[in-house]
């Protein structure tokens, strides 16, 4: 156990607290891209050292877990959406929000993938829990009967389930089944500071639902040139339910993941810029073993390695997202 930039939290079994490269220093993201800056990255949300002397492992993952906001308090939902796989989506839903909750920001995360990927990177497993968002979705649960607890004090999450692979075919018939999740999520979200909602990689009824109940999306692209291609198509679906069903949502932000220091990745990165401009956020995830490693052990990578390359990057990031909408998640 050690006192950290973020608080009280576990060494990862089998490391010395004390070994090289493991010191509490602050780490610099390699940014290569053209125009940005190398900037150190900061020790806290708000740059301030946040000691907890009961840490914030909470070893029971029992059902339940949302606490009542201040009055006035305002939430942002915030839906990660990209229809093109293995862009970082699923790690980039985990990590923020695990890093907003490290920030003492009340954070729900919500798992409509399938996979339910986002549910065991946190230590529960897909189809261990009691209720899911598939009943929620299809047989009118109220959410807050489907929220689990997690090891973070301050991230609740609401599971996947693998009868979401047929949820699409299921929901065809229901009336209004692209609005499902917005109603489900509007009572609960005042409980919160932050909605995450994890998405599949697909534009299909299940993403559909998430951009219907979001206010905002987050698009993580890897600096590829296909990425680039599928972009368009992310943008087009937002276009269409934004006129439809949805019409304040926004794009929150394009957030840059999987960056390595090579000539197509800053093409890429510096296009992107360029159209984007400001939607573009100021951090680069980087490549990173940490960040693969930490989903196959159950956590967040704030709870495998809090000095990784990968963990400050979206430390930094989730600082960005506060500072973007401000307290209490209002843009």
């Amino acid at each position: 156990m050690e006192h950290g930039p973020l608080g009280t939290f576990d060494h990862p079994a089998g490391v010395p607290p004390d070994s090289p490269g493991r010191s509490r220093r602050l780490f610099h993201v390699e940014r290569r891209v053209r125009g940005i800056r190398h900037v150190p990255l900061a020790r806290g949300l708000e740059g301030e050292t946040v000691r907890r002397p009961e840490g914030y492992r909470l070893h029971d993952t029992s059902a339940g877990g949302h606490a009542p906001m201040e009055a006035g308090a305002m939430s942002r939902i915030l839906t990660i959406a990209n229809q093109k796989g293995g862009v970082g989506k699923t790690t980039t839903a985990v990590n923020l929000a695990a890093s907003l909750a490290a920030a003492e920001r009340r954070t729900l995360l919500v798992d409509v993938d399938p996979q339910g990927n986002a549910g065991s990177a946190l230590g529960i497993r897909r189809d261990d829990s009691e209720h899911s968002i598939y009943e929620v979705l299809l047989d009118g649960l109220p959410l807050a009967d489907a929220v689990r607890k997690t090891e973070l004090k301050f991230l609740d999450l609401v599971p996947a389930s693998h009868h979401l692979v047929g949820a699409e075919l299921e929901l065809a018939d229901v009336a209004g089944r692209e609005s499902r999740l917005r109603a489900a999520v509007e009572p609960l979200a005042p409980s919160y500071e932050y909605v995450i909602i994890d998405c599949p990689p697909s534009l299909g009824l299940l993403t559909v639902n998430g951009l219907v109940a979001a206010q905002g999306v987050v698009i993580p692209l890897q600096c590829e040139y296909y990425a680039l291609e599928g972009l368009a198509d992310v943008l087009k679906t937002i276009e269409l339910v934004r006129a439809s069903a949805n019409p304040g949502l926004k794009v929150d932000g394009i957030v840059l993941t999987m960056f390595s220091p090579n000539n197509l990745a800053n093409q890429v990165a510096d296009e992107i810029r360029k159209t984007f401009s400001d939607q573009v956020f100021q951090t680069v995830i980087p490549r990173n073993v940490r960040l693969s490693e930490a989903p196959s052990h159950g956590k967040p990578v704030l709870l495998y390695d809090v000095t990784s390359k990968g963990c400050q990057s979206y430390l930094e990031l989730a600082r960005e997202v506060t500072h973007r909408f401000g307290a209490g998640g209002v843009a």
